[in-house]
């Protein structure tokens, strides 16, 4: 079975974003990648809710938000209201990832939590049960084109283990210089959703790029 491919729109064309998310979404892809980021957490700014509710009428696709702020409790509700499917908080940006967990989940939205290149796993075993989703950072968090830390992968072994060991069911998604390449590396590893930014979007072709990433992850 071929990986989930989540398009990131970070690097897509917002003068024609409807089509950019169409033309992915006939290819194969199944999420959409969304990256929220507030200037604090991360240097860059990109986005807020209201994207996401712009974005929810244009697509079926599975949306994929990845929430890279300091205090993300303060954006669960008017995300899940503006349409996401899933929200990703970072483990490093709150010391309430329990309660910030908990508050996805009352909302009826699918809870993921995000580690940084610099984060062991240890830190977020606490809360594995509660996920839906990991999403191991493959580079360091906001700015797109980054070069993939391949040391990553041990990341993503690590993170199986847990699951067989303590029988959980959640996905594990990387993002950050993800390629054919890569691609195939970390779902060699045991991931299963990739995200693609630069690799999908900078090209000419980003329907033949989704769907090398689907032949290199089945």
């Amino acid at each position: 079975m071929a990986g989930i491919i989540a398009p990131s729109i970070l690097s897509a064309d917002v003068t024609k974003l409807g089509e950019d998310v169409t033309l992915v979404e006939k290819a194969g892809a199944k999420y959409l990648h969304i990256d929220l980021m507030d200037g604090s957490f991360v240097p860059s700014m990109a986005y807020g809710p209201a994207w996401v509710k712009q974005l929810r009428p244009m697509t079926n696709l599975f949306l994929d938000v990845h929430l890279m702020a300091v205090h993300p409790e303060n954006h669960v509700q008017a995300l899940a209201d503006a349409g996401a499917d899933l929200i990703g908080v970072h483990v490093e940006a709150t010391p309430h990832i329990h309660r910030v967990l908990q508050m996805i989940k009352k909302a009826g939205v699918k809870a993921e939590v995000v580690i940084n290149p610099g984060t062991p796993v240890s830190a977020i075993v606490p809360v594995l049960s509660m996920v839906d989703q990991v999403l191991v950072m493959t580079v360091n968090p906001g700015f797109g084109g980054q070069a993939f830390l391949p040391e990553m992968t041990d990341k993503i072994k690590e993170l199986m283990v847990y699951k067989k060991e303590l029988g959980l069911d959640f996905d594990i998604e990387v993002d950050g210089g993800i390629n054919n390449e890569t691609a195939k590396l970390t779902a060699d590893a045991g991931a299963n959703v990739f995200v693609a930014g630069s690799y999908v979007y900078d090209k000419k072709d980003p329907a033949a790029k989704v769907q090398t990433l689907l032949d290199v992850t089945k």
